[in-house]
């Protein structure tokens, strides 16, 4: 059953059907992500209560449940707009129907990948100021060694430990070592996302990055050209 598993995985065509679409979907995400950018404009100037305020309290967040929803499709925009972004370069993939024929020589347009690519990243990193990373981190770092070990220890080995103490209480014992450990360490190195996540949190500047990416989606959809172009 396992084999016939990997057998399909690797018989399934990345490039053909997961990259290459998302590629030539490029312009869709710009406009993709300039209303995702201007939700958290909305959101953010709710919270902060105002829509020039810099700095707010963390305690003074108001994070609803429909905000919540929003910052995991902020996620996952994100890591799309980055996956189509990279296609571009990788492939010379246009971003638009309209654009490739417009440009039918030379139908990629680096400027949109690269847009892609940093954008969505940011988008990618925004909702860090809303989720606790750290913990989130500690606590699949932790349950994926619980899980692994619960499947690769042998029942003759289990059948040891349990002569000295009950094998679920260990588990135990490991994930909340693991898990304590892993948030320690990723509270560490995420301390630069959670900056760059409260600078760009701003409405003002999510209103700025909105208006520009469905700017340039538009153009690369209806029109056939990129901003790049036009000046």
């Amino acid at each position: 059953m396992i084999y016939y598993s990997k057998k399909l995985i690797f018989a399934w065509d990345f490039k053909e059907n997961l990259l290459i679409p998302l590629g030539e979907l490029g312009g869709f995400f710009m406009i993709l992500l300039g209303l995702i950018w201007l939700l958290y404009a909305v959101y953010e100037t709710k919270r902060r209560k105002s829509f020039k305020k810099r700095k707010t309290e963390t305690w003074d967040f108001d994070i609803t449940k429909f905000l919540k929803g929003l910052t995991y499709i902020g996620f996952l925009v994100g890591l799309l707009c980055i996956i189509s972004g990279v296609s571009g370069l990788m492939f010379k993939l246009p971003p638009s129907v309209a654009y490739k024929n417009t440009n039918p020589e030379d139908s990629r347009n680096l400027f949109t990948s690269i847009l892609l690519i940093v954008l969505g990243i940011l988008t990618f990193v925004k909702p860090a100021n809303d989720l606790p990373l750290a913990s989130i981190v500690g606590m699949l770092a932790a349950t994926l060694v619980v899980v692994l070990l619960a499947l690769l220890i042998p029942q003759s080995l289990v059948d040891v430990i349990a002569v000295f103490i009950n094998p679920k209480i260990l588990l135990a014992i490991i994930f909340i070592i693991i898990f304590a450990l892993v948030a320690l360490i990723a509270k560490f190195y995420t301390a630069g996302f959670m900056a760059v996540s409260k600078a760009i949190s701003w409405p003002p500047l999510a209103v700025i990055f909105a208006l520009f990416c469905l700017i340039q989606g538009f153009l690369l959809v209806v029109v056939g050209v990129s901003i790049s172009g036009l000046f």
